[in-house]
C-alpha cells in the first residue's frame, strides 16, 4: 500500500462515521504507520492537521442539516461530533464568519473544506481516457473553437482571500453568489435556445487581492442588452476537460474543486502551461444537470 493509500483510507473512515470521537492513535494504527510519521504525513496530503481536518467536514455536514429549520441547532451539533452548542457556534462563526442561527435565517452559499481524494495526485491520463474516482468522471480532450463565443450576464469584484484553494478556503461562497444573480435577472437576456451557460474567473480592472467573476449565458453576436455584461470565449485551441458527477450539487461545489486541481498537475505532466482564466462551460440542453467542462487555452511549456 503507497502511503497515500493508508491516509485516503483513514480520510474515507473519518467521512462514513463523522459524529464519533476519533482518537488519532487508533487513525494512525489503521493507516499502519507511527503516530509522528501519520500525523506529519496526514498534514502534508491534506494540508490540514488532523484535528482541525475533522472539525472542517464535521461543520460541512452540520451545513447541510441546517438547511432544515426542523431539527434544533444543539441536535446538529452534537450529532456532528460537536460537543456542546458553544463549541458549535464557536467553529461555525471562525470558519464562516457568521453563527449558525444567522446561516439558517438568512442561508448563503458557503465554501467548505472538502474531503480530498489522494488518487488525483498520483494517477495520471491520457487524452480520450475517462478516469474514474470516488463519485467523479472526467475526461480530457483538444476542441478547435472556429468561432468566438459570445455570452452575457453579470460579474462580480471577489477577494482572493476566502475562495482559494478551491475546495480548502472556507466563508461565503462569492461566485455562487454571482451565479445566483444570473438566474434572478437572466430573464432579461437575450439568450440563444438551448445554448451554455458559463462562468469563468478573471483579472479585470480590480484592486490588488481580487478578482473579478463573471457568470453568463450564450448569446448571438451582436446581441444587446444595455444592463448586462459581455464576455467572448475566443477562437483557438483549447483543452477540454469534461467530468460528471452523481448530482447538480456535487458537480458544482466538491466535483469542480476536484477537476480544477487535477486539470493543474494534468497540464504540467504533459508540458502544458494555461493562460489566467480557465471557463466553467455548462450545458442546460443536457436531460440531466450532472456534466460541465472546464476549457483550458493552453501552449506548451517553454522551461
Amino acid at each position: 500500500m503507497y502511503a497515500w493509500e493508508a491516509i485516503q483510507k483513514t480520510l474515507d473512515y473519518i467521512e462514513t462515521n463523522i459524529s464519533e470521537e476519533f482518537e488519532i492513535e487508533w487513525l494512525a494504527n489503521e493507516a499502519a504507520l507511527s503516530l509522528f510519521y501519520y500525523q506529519r504525513l496526514f498534514s502534508r496530503l491534506v494540508r490540514k492537521p488532523v484535528r482541525e481536518y475533522i472539525k472542517l467536514r464535521r461543520l460541512a455536514r452540520a451545513c447541510q442539516s441546517l438547511e432544515s429549520k426542523k431539527t434544533r441547532i444543539l441536535d446538529i451539533a452534537l450529532d456532528c461530533g460537536f460537543k456542546n452548542h458553544e463549541t458549535f457556534t464557536r467553529a461555525f462563526k471562525e470558519a464562516y464568519g457568521m453563527t449558525p442561527e444567522s446561516y439558517r435565517e438568512h442561508p448563503v452559499m458557503l465554501n467548505q473544506f472538502d474531503k480530498p481524494d489522494l488518487l488525483l495526485h498520483y494517477v495520471m491520463i491520457d487524452e480520450g481516457v475517462p478516469l474514474i474516482s470516488d463519485g467523479l468522471v472526467l475526461e480530457f480532450n483538444r476542441k478547435t473553437l472556429e468561432q468566438p463565443v459570445l455570452f452575457m450576464g453579470v460579474t462580480g469584484i471577489i477577494p482572493i482571500d476566502g475562495q482559494i484553494p478551491l475546495g480548502e478556503a472556507t466563508g461565503v461562497d462569492m461566485p455562487g453568489e454571482v451565479w445566483q444573480r444570473l438566474h434572478r435577472e437572466k430573464h432579461g437576456i437575450p439568450r440563444v435556445k438551448g445554448g451554455r451557460e458559463i462562468g469563468v474567473a478573471y483579472l479585470g480592472d480590480v484592486p490588488e487581492g481580487y478578482f473579478t467573476y463573471f457568470a453568463g449565458s450564450e448569446v448571438e453576436q451582436g446581441a444587446e442588452a444595455s444592463h448586462f455584461v459581455k464576455w467572448e470565449l475566443p477562437a483557438r485551441e483549447y483543452v477540454v476537460c469534461g467530468f460528471e458527477a452523481e448530482n447538480f450539487e456535487q458537480l458544482v461545489t466538491v466535483a469542480i474543486n476536484k477537476a480544477v486541481k487535477y486539470c493543474r498537475l494534468w497540464l504540467e505532466k504533459h508540458g502544458l502551461t494555461m493562460d489566467e482564466y480557465s471557463p466553467e462551460m455548462y450545458y442546460n440542453s443536457l436531460p440531466d444537470a450532472v456534466y460541465m467542462e472546464l476549457w483550458m487555452p493552453v501552449s506548451e511549456s517553454t522551461g
